[in-house]
């Protein structure tokens, strides 16, 4: 006889408690194939439970394939695959870099944790079940109105709200642009880059090339085979370098000469620059030719995952006719809150917080490097979140970083950036990330520099 201790459980009825130690005993061989169960009347006397219970829970059973019933004669134990019935618990690996000073990763400080759980308390009260309703596919009109207005009085960009798209983080758009534009078009990107562009262009099956930069970004002889140009002329990554007013020139007439040519600002950091305002963007020169693509994931959270792109009306209407099918990818939730923390100048507010605080964890570690064993030189544009080392040392890159993680510090050299064999006057130089040190780890650093002799 079956026989079970059957305890009401908040959000378990008794049915469903019966119905998974049976099943538990049918997966672990308790109860073996063809074994007749006992009748409803019979089972529901002995647990002291309803008929309907038991009735509920080998209805279940007989669902799902456990059991199988024969007319008159009872309910039998059907076979099945004999597996575990609890999952695998596996440890959770560590993080490696737990015990380094990680000069590696690039992800905001800080996080106006007070003001957004404010507004999304707001928006919650205020909004209620409309949060539920479908949204347009291109985002909420109001934080595509927010957007404009940002990057009006921050960029001097005149952008019309309709012609804006905002997805969940900038790979999304990346994989938008590539069925938009065209698998058969050729994509130029920065060499030496940020990694992941190409492999995103790659794995959607679009043609994608490497081209070479000079001392102001990419060179425009090199784009002969290339209908579409993706640059970050605010701040490259890895490099540094910001593309001067003639050089942009220069690309947005490359860009003009073919119908077919277009040019994907990727404006990812522009927002942290600390001795000046940026140079306007691209956009604003010519709004027929650029296609400008900017995310919040670096001046808020990753996780935030709010990413938008700025389409020339040409594309836009392209869109809207062939890929218009697509939902938007972010949820109303996060929109309207994040439309709020615009309008209400939150967001202008985070920015001069983020820059001051940036700038003088920089100015603290640039002062720390003076302590390196080695003799260092710090190329850098005063902007962005990030710089370039030249390290004087005999040591091949390899060498070089592998030292330093035996010390403790997690680097990257220049040479990683490349995709293929890098050029000699790459070696030598380390991509140093500090966006994410906290104070207690700039400390650390200090302190192992000191030490390293």
């Amino acid at each position: 006889m079956l026989t079970y201790e059957l305890k009401k459980a908040p959000g378990v009825p008794l049915y469903e408690a019966l119905y998974r130690c049976i099943r538990a005993d049918i997966l672990n061989g308790t109860l073996q194939p063809g074994q007749k169960l006992p009748s409803k009347r019979t089972l529901c006397a002995n647990l002291k439970v309803s008929k309907i219970t038991v009735e509920t829970a080998y209805q279940q059973l007989l669902e799902e394939g456990y059991l199988r019933s024969e007319e008159k004669i009872g309910y039998f134990v059907e076979t099945v695959e004999r597996t575990n019935p609890k999952p695998i618990l596996r440890p959770v690996p560590e993080t490696p870099t737990e015990d380094y000073i990680d000069l590696i990763q690039n992800t905001p400080a800080k996080f106006p944790f007070s003001v957004w759980s404010k507004l999304q308390r707001q928006v919650m009260l205020d909004l209620g079940e409309k949060l539920l309703l479908p949204m347009p596919n291109q985002g909420l009109p109001q934080l595509r109105q927010a957007i404009a207005e940002h990057l009006w009085e921050f960029r001097g960009m005149q952008v019309d709200p309709e012609n804006i798209l905002v997805g969940a983080g900038t790979d999304f758009l990346y994989n938008l642009l590539v069925q938009l534009l065209g698998r058969e078009k050729c994509y130029a990107v920065e060499e030496p880059g940020y990694r992941k562009i190409r492999k995103i262009y790659h794995a959607a099956g679009a043609n994608c090339i490497g081209v070479p930069l000079d001392l102001q970004g990419i060179c425009p002889e090199a784009l002969e085979n290339a209908q579409v140009l993706h640059i970050s002329p605010a701040h490259h990554f890895p490099s540094g370098i910001i593309t001067p007013l003639s050089r942009r020139q220069e690309l947005l007439s490359w860009a003009k000469e073919q119908d077919d040519r277009w040019i994907i600002e990727d404006d990812y950091d522009s927002e942290f620059r600390f001795s000046a305002h940026p140079l306007p963007a691209m956009q604003s020169l010519d709004a027929h030719k650029v296609i400008y693509i900017n995310t919040f994931s670096k001046t808020l959270a990753p996780s935030i995952r709010i990413s938008y792109m700025v389409l020339p009306e040409q594309l836009m209407t392209q869109l809207r006719q062939s890929l218009g099918f697509y939902s938007c990818t972010v949820p109303s939730f996060e929109q309207y809150t994040l439309a709020r923390f615009l309008q209400e100048g939150h967001f202008e507010k985070h920015i001069n917080r983020m820059r001051k605080f940036y700038k003088s964890q920089r100015n603290r570690l640039l002062a720390a490097l003076q302590n390196s064993p080695f003799r260092l030189t710090v190329l850098e544009e005063d902007a962005g979140l990030h710089f370039l080392l030249q390290v004087d040392t005999e040591l091949t890159d390899e060498a070089l970083v592998a030292y330093c993680q035996n010390k403790g510090i997690l680097v990257q050299s220049l040479c990683s950036f490349y995709s293929g064999k890098a050029p000699k006057e790459a070696q030598g130089k380390l991509v140093v990330n500090y966006s994410g040190l906290t104070e207690d780890r700039l400390t650390q650093l200090e302190e192992k520099l000191l030490t390293m002799q």
